[in-house]
């Protein structure tokens, strides 16, 4: 028999599965050209059908269906599930939508906003109170809206939706509280009847793709339900393995590759004001990662410090003990009150 997994090696296969899965995710606009002539909402439809498809298929080889009588037993999270698939509708939609316009950059841009957004809904909705770095990051991230504004001639609507739609999308999910597996089943098996009754309606229309360009191209339809659900099981793994400030470092990859890939493989226009947009971002980002890290090493002192006071007063009530027979002779009455304190 094999002997249990190491916490070293745990941490490295999450760690391993972190990084395929934020890859993956910034490998996506590799995927969305494949698909032309397909359009972005066709496109979307089929990542809906095909994701249930595949959530199912691993559902029933884990046998993890315990959660849904559960999940239909209460109303409120079914409402709160169907909000969750409308807003990560949104979000599919105005990615998709966005590299098969050449907005790769921009979509990029919308991913590293995110953080930012995040803690925006966090101090609105939450009510949470920042730390003054965090105040700072926020105002250098209002300023990059403002100069990306400008060098666009409008508001980059497209990174904004995005980093709008998963933060709340994310907020939603908190209040789920669903696995990632059993959340992604739930949210596309709202989004599956509409999907797939626009999907046979465009083919009663004679206007569907799917077998009009050949078995390659459904192949590649069908493997927008992979590429969804891939990423998202091995991120499943990585969470429970790893620490929240490593992933939220790793999570920068996604916006990295796809910034990248806008500017090297997409050849899109990256003007000075842009660059001067990015740079206030990537500074907004800089100040959350340092105040994070300051407030995890923080954290972990105080833990130290709790974990040495705990020890020193168990170390005394020992001492105490050791002495006891030598207080023998002491009143019964008056060392009953120091055996209930160390019983204690």
């Amino acid at each position: 028999m094999l002997p249990p997994p190491t916490p070293r090696n745990e941490t490295r296969a999450g760690l391993l599965c972190a990084v395929a899965a934020y890859t993956i995710w910034g490998l996506f606009p590799l995927y969305w050209p494949l698909l032309e002539p397909t359009g972005a909402v066709e496109i979307l439809a089929h990542r809906m059908v095909w994701s249930l498809a595949a959530v199912l298929v691993v559902l029933a080889v884990t046998r993890r269906w315990s959660w849904i009588p559960g999940l239909l037993r209460q109303p409120r999270r079914l409402g709160m599930v169907a909000l969750g698939a409308v807003l990560i509708s949104t979000n599919w939609a105005a990615y998709i939508w966005a590299v098969n316009s050449g907005h790769v950059i921009e979509a990029s841009m919308g991913y590293f906003f995110n953080p930012l957004v995040s803690i925006a809904v966090g101090v609105l909705v939450l009510r949470e109170r920042l730390r003054p770095t965090q105040w700072a990051a926020v105002g250098v991230g209002g300023a990059a809206v403002v100069v990306l504004a400008i060098g666009y001639g409008k508001l980059p609507w497209v990174a904004l939706t995005l980093a709008l739609t998963f933060s709340a999308y994310s907020l939603v999910k908190k209040k789920v509280a669903l696995g990632g597996l059993e959340s992604m089943a739930a949210e596309t098996a709202v989004q599956f009847l509409p999907a797939l009754g626009f999907l046979l309606f465009l083919g009663a229309q004679g206007k569907s793709t799917f077998t009009a360009t050949g078995p390659g191209h459904a192949l590649l339809l069908m493997g927008t339900g992979v590429i969804t659900a891939l990423p998202l099981i091995c991120f499943g793994v990585a969470a429970v393995r790893l620490p929240l400030s490593v992933i939220g470092m790793v999570q920068y990859l996604t916006p990295v590759f796809q910034f990248v890939l806008g500017l090297v493989v997409f050849h899109e226009a990256m003007p000075a004001e842009r660059w001067a947009g990015f740079a206030l971002v990537w500074l907004a980002l800089a100040l959350l990662t340092w105040d994070a890290a300051r407030a995890a090493r923080a954290a972990r002192a105080e833990l130290r410090n709790a974990r040495d006071r705990a020890e020193g007063v168990r170390d005394g009530e020992s001492a105490a003990g050791t002495d006891a027979p030598a207080n023998a002779t002491a009143a019964p009455g008056a060392a009953e009150p120091e055996t209930g304190a160390v019983a204690k």
